[in-house]
């Protein structure tokens, strides 16, 4: 969730599985009434850890909003 007014680029978040991980939802898409802002669809787990995981990805986070990933 991003909810403050302005885009998050490079926004990390470590994840529990490596490879890919894509957008099931994205809250800002102009489908669900939201302005479109560009993301990137899909994110690759690295070795980098974060937040306690081994793994992690790099987002593009939309202003105000909500992504799923799967």
């Amino acid at each position: 969730m991003n909810l403050t007014p302005v885009p998050r680029e490079h926004y990390r978040i470590g994840v529990p599985q490596s490879g890919a991980y894509r957008e099931a939802l994205n809250s800002d898409a102009t489908e669900w009434g939201g302005g479109g802002y560009a993301t990137r669809g899909r994110a690759e787990a690295t070795p980098t850890p974060f937040h306690g995981f081994s793994q992690s990805v790099d987002l593009t986070l939309p202003p105000l909003s909500v992504l799923v990933l799967v």
